[in-house]
């Protein structure tokens, strides 16, 4: 009697505004949870390996811009498979050869645990490393924004930080931000949902408030 061939389970990977999976995990600030840091914004990243180049030049630069996350109320959380002693000593090593402080804790995943609850393990790029990825997850602890790089692409942390910026700004004056947009540049009214709404948005008084290319379309600055 033939059996069906048994399949290996596929990772389950969070999507936008689902709850972000909540995880206990040793780090090199200690154990800490998830669940910790409910009312602040979480920046969860991870990278492939210590002691790699792309990896290094990624975390000088996340060390160098630390301060500025932590105006936004944004907790910076770095994820690797590897232990605590191999992350303290690479720390150690950026410290001498950088002269910069990495002040934010880094999970040691070495059971992978945390890794499959964000679908950080593709094996088209490797069976045991973790991809890189930006989890941005909101002080309700929602996954609110996630992006993927392969192992040769190093991040540009000015565009997590446009990111942040962006749905901070959305959440605080009910508005989206359009393509390239910068903190301080005008943002997009949400479109009409009634006729009537739309009509509105051609009339002068609506112009005169705001920046109207057409009835769907439409700019403000936050400050009006």
């Amino acid at each position: 009697m033939s059996t069906a061939p048994t399949q290996e389970p596929t990772q389950s990977l969070p999507r936008i505004n689902d709850p972000a999976p909540d995880f206990e995990a040793k780090s090199t600030q200690g154990q800490l949870k998830l669940s910790d840091y409910k009312g602040r914004w979480v920046v969860l990243f991870s990278h492939p390996a210590d002691f790699t180049p792309v990896c290094t030049t990624e975390f000088v630069e996340f060390a160098r811009r630390s301060a500025e996350f932590k105006e936004r109320g944004a907790q910076l959380v770095g994820l690797s498979v590897d232990s605590v002693p191999a992350h303290i000593a690479w720390i150690r090593n950026i410290q001498d050869h950088f002269n910069v402080q990495i002040d934010f804790p880094v999970i040691a995943d070495l059971d992978t645990k945390v890794a499959q609850r964000y679908g950080l393990i593709h094996p088209g790029a490797s069976e045991t490393a973790t991809v890189r990825a930006v989890f941005i997850i909101d002080p309700q602890q929602k996954v609110r924004a996630l992006i993927y790089y392969p192992m040769s692409l190093g991040r540009n942390i000015d565009e997590v930080l446009r990111a942040l910026d962006a749905l901070q700004t959305a959440d605080q004056n009910a508005c989206s931000t359009p393509a390239n947009w910068q903190k301080g540049d005008k943002v997009v009214v949400p479109p009409p949902q009634t006729l009537d709404d739309a009509a509105k948005r051609m009339e002068d008084d609506f112009k005169s408030k705001n920046e109207v290319t057409d009835w769907y379309l439409s700019k403000r600055d936050l400050g009006q």
